[in-house]
């Protein structure tokens, strides 16, 4: 067996799981002990690490790794120079963007991001920190936090900026938010000299694929039944497909078999639909990967 063709950076922490997941979805099955940094991967070509997000484009940038997964947020805290190759929006609980957000106590006199000139904010987001200060004319002190941010305010800090998905967590701290700093998700990207690397490209560009086919699929099922041919113009009209529906003559010819993909959400409206216009034997399934 020969080398690895790519050498994957995957975050540890909490995407560990999530990411894990994803890539089985995907056709990889990753395995690791719970204090290895060193998985195993069912295919020859990849070898990879687990390594805190915050490293991973550095790590990318420098050709540690070929390719890997990180958010937008440390690719800008980073500067790094590397190749976005496509956006994978998830996180271990939600498919939602996270932001980066600056807070303050419920109570706190602070209003607006001008309202905090010359005060003091924790974040472990530093240089992207600074910079939004700095776009909206603020003079602050800013300095890096080690983790429990929330917990700084009002006693330490006058202000934290801290990542979120929902907000629960800041309102849970009787924290405010003043301002949204940044969008983020995660992304796939890839070090300069690999993609120019025709042999690894192609290997990269079908993670991509299979990755974003994996998540596409992720809220969706397929659906599949059996109806009066004279019902289908109606049932086409009520089905949200994801493309025009497959169909199908039975033996008998006065049938047809239908079969489409929609989201998992609308199913429970649409069954009833389905079985009003005479749908018999409907099958929802689960999907792995949806590839456009």
């Amino acid at each position: 067996m020969g080398n690895p063709l790519i050498m994957v950076g995957f975050p540890k922490g909490s995407l560990e799981e999530s990411t894990i997941a994803l890539f089985g979805k995907a056709g990889w099955k990753i395995t690791k002990g719970s204090r290895s940094y060193k998985p195993s991967i069912n295919d020859p070509e990849l070898d990879g690490r687990f390594v805190r997000a915050q490293e991973i484009s550095r790590y990318v940038e420098q050709g540690f790794f070929d390719c890997g997964l990180t958010g937008y947020d440390w690719i800008l805290e980073n500067n790094s120079d590397v190749v976005e190759v496509c956006d994978l929006i998830y996180s271990k609980a939600t498919t939602l963007k996270s932001r980066w957000v600056l807070c303050v106590k419920e109570d706190s006199p602070v209003q607006t991001v001008k309202d905090l000139e010359g005060k003091r904010i924790a974040t472990e987001l530093v240089n992207v920190t600074k910079s939004y200060l700095e776009k909206n004319g603020v003079n602050a002190e800013v300095e890096f936090s080690w983790g429990a941010t929330e917990v700084k305010v009002p006693d330490l800090v006058d202000a934290i900026a801290d990542i979120t998905e929902t907000g629960s967590s800041l309102r849970a701290n009787n924290l405010r938010i003043v301002d949204t700093m940044l969008y983020t998700n995660t992304k796939f990207i890839a070090n300069k000299a690999a993609w120019e690397d025709p042999q690894k490209r192609r290997k990269i560009e079908s993670i991509a694929m299979l990755l974003t086919a994996a998540l596409d699929a992720n809220n969706k099922v397929g659906l599949k039944m059996n109806l009066p041919k004279s019902n289908l113009p109606r049932v086409i009209a009520a089905l949200p497909a994801l493309r025009k529906p497959t169909i199908a003559t039975l033996s008998d010819e006065a049938w047809v078999a239908v079969e489409t993909i929609v989201d998992e959400s609308v199913v429970r409206e649409l069954v009833p639909v389905l079985k009003e216009n005479g749908a018999e034997g409907i099958v929802e399934y689960p999907l792995n990967k949806i590839i456009a």
